[in-house]
């Protein structure tokens, strides 16, 4: 019976935080450098969020470990709503990736909202002799391991796009890792790797001058900043999505009404034309889906990526 009466208690409790909150600054922690696709969807919101409660929303940057480092300070933050994360794609890949981890993301964090998605674009040097994702395929197959693919990092979503584009395509293009998206992109633009599954951010005004060829993008839908470009399932690898986002995230023990006030106020952020209108610069379509919605998305993707992991082979960690 006292745990019954407990149970009320903390639940009127959470209720009543609920009503007040927020009263004092929020914490929007970003485990990615200022500056990058994450942070700008993260500020694009925060400014928008303070300018709704009244209350001050606040972007911090804490870099490093490849987003474990904020991730991991969020987890071990008090689970009042004050501190919540812009956690990306790497939240799902992790696990599949890595051994040093110092928490669970299903166990220990609770989804509030995805945000946005971002397609990569599959993009080639002009010199490759393949205008579409078939032909590629064809030429990959008469040429196993000689194509080569540039990415972000071993582990990073555009590495998991070409593993993934690799085991359902039939097909084995290596992998040259680099240190960020940006480099790997410039030395496709300049012909040392043929290809790249890059942010379409980074490729769109290189694909309009001619620099690179957009094969596809890896969504389910055509990308708005390039609508006539298809989509690798319909280009070829049917069934292929690869898809990047960014979603917001609380400690797992943060009051259920609390999470509601929080995804109700990001949502309603995302409708509003100067959100939409910088999402839309940056090629990030908005989503803005319920807790429920987002937790399932989330763990699909975390089997989703363990699975490609494991069936590829490689030892990524």
């Amino acid at each position: 019976m006292r745990s019954y009466w407990s149970f009320c208690l903390l639940a009127m409790l959470g209720s009543a935080s609920a009503q007040n909150y927020p009263d004092k600054q929020v914490a929007m922690v970003v485990p990615f450098p200022a500056g990058g696709s994450t942070d700008i969807v993260a500020r694009t919101l925060a400014q928008r969020m303070t300018e709704m409660w009244g209350q001050s929303v606040v972007v911090f940057n804490r870099v490093g470990a490849d987003g474990r480092i904020g991730t991991e300070f969020v987890v071990r933050a008090p689970a009042d709503g004050y501190t919540v994360l812009v956690g990306t794609t790497a939240l799902a890949i992790g696990p599949a990736v890595s051994l040093k981890m110092n928490y669970d993301a299903l166990k220990d964090l609770a989804p509030i909202t995805q945000l946005v998605v971002t397609p990569n674009v599959l993009a080639v040097h002009p010199s490759v002799p393949a205008k579409s994702v078939r032909q590629l395929v064809a030429l990959a197959k008469t040429r196993p391991g000689l194509l080569n693919s540039g990415s972000g990092g071993t582990g990073t979503s555009n590495h998991l796009a070409l593993i993934l584009f690799n085991s359902m395509a039939g097909v084995n293009i290596a992998h040259i890792p680099y240190k960020g998206a940006a480099p790997a992109v410039i030395d496709t633009v300049g012909g040392h790797v043929d290809m790249t599954f890059a942010p379409i951010v980074a490729v769109a005004q290189l694909t309009q001058s001619g620099k690179l060829r957009a094969l596809a993008v890896t969504t389910t839908v055509r990308a708005s900043a390039m609508p006539s470009v298809p989509t690798v399932d319909e280009a070829g690898v049917p069934g292929y999505e690869a898809s990047s986002w960014v979603g917001l995230f609380a400690p797992a023990a943060t009051p259920a009404a609390v999470i509601g006030r929080i995804q109700s106020a990001a949502v309603e952020s995302l409708r509003a034309p100067q959100v939409k209108d910088m999402l839309g610069r940056n090629s990030a379509e908005p989503i803005g889906n319920s807790p429920e919605q987002f937790a399932k998305g989330f763990r699909q993707e975390i089997d989703k990526w363990a699975r490609v992991v494991r069936a590829s082979g490689e030892k990524l960690q």
